[in-house]
């Protein structure tokens, strides 16, 4: 088994990327692009820290929660959580973020790298006050890069195929799961009572 360690190694075997995937990259939203934010229910931001130890999170609420300020920029809100804040501690070490937005029932995805920075400014948090559970901080991210992900992964998935879904029963509950892998002493109780704690906690908290 051969390692490819160098980039020139890396296009020996791929060749050089096809024109179109290569001109499509945009430094700023275009219409499409918004429009796209726009009907988002669900993203994944993904961060490092100084270490390059890398971590990604999912987000997600009604379409739209992300909002578009202008071309160049975004806002994400963050609500009350676990307080791991990952991103955020990540973020405060290295702004360097990237983001990939999901449209239900559509295949293709959106995009964006950019640098973020965590903001408390009243008139953002305004922002997002019709909200049943109002952000503690904002994620406002500058946007350099935005492109179209083709329909390839999603469509190989079948991600959105109502008929490829599995039994919710082939995995266990979240209760049960998270009470296995933790240790005795922060055990929340009983499998059921676990399952209640992470029901309160998504309905109360998340």
């Amino acid at each position: 088994m051969t390692k490819i360690d160098s980039q020139e190694k890396l296009r020996d075997i791929y060749g050089a990327p096809i024109e179109i995937a290569v001109a499509k990259c945009l430094s700023a939203l275009d219409p499409h692009c918004k429009h796209f934010i726009e009907l988002a229910p669900f993203a994944v931001i993904s961060s490092a820290d100084n270490n390059g130890d890398a971590d990604v999170s999912p987000r997600g609420d009604g379409p739209g929660f992300i909002k578009v300020l202008d071309d160049k920029t975004i806002l994400m809100p963050d609500r009350p959580g676990n307080n791991r804040v990952d991103t955020l501690s990540n973020i405060i070490d290295n702004p360097k973020v990237g983001m990939l937005f999901f449209v239900p029932g559509v295949n293709e995805t959106l995009r964006i790298n950019g640098r973020a920075e965590i903001r408390t400014d009243p008139q953002l948090l305004d922002l997002f006050a019709d909200t049943p559970k109002p952000p503690i901080t904002v994620i406002k991210i500058t946007v350099d890069e935005a492109f179209l992900h083709c329909a390839k992964s999603l469509m190989r998935s079948k991600l959105w195929d109502a008929t490829a879904q599995i039994d919710r029963k082939t995995l266990p509950t979240l209760g049960k799961m998270v009470k296995d892998q933790t240790a005795a002493d922060i055990e929340v109780g009983t499998q059921e009572q676990t399952d209640q704690y992470f029901a309160a906690s998504i309905a109360g908290r998340g």
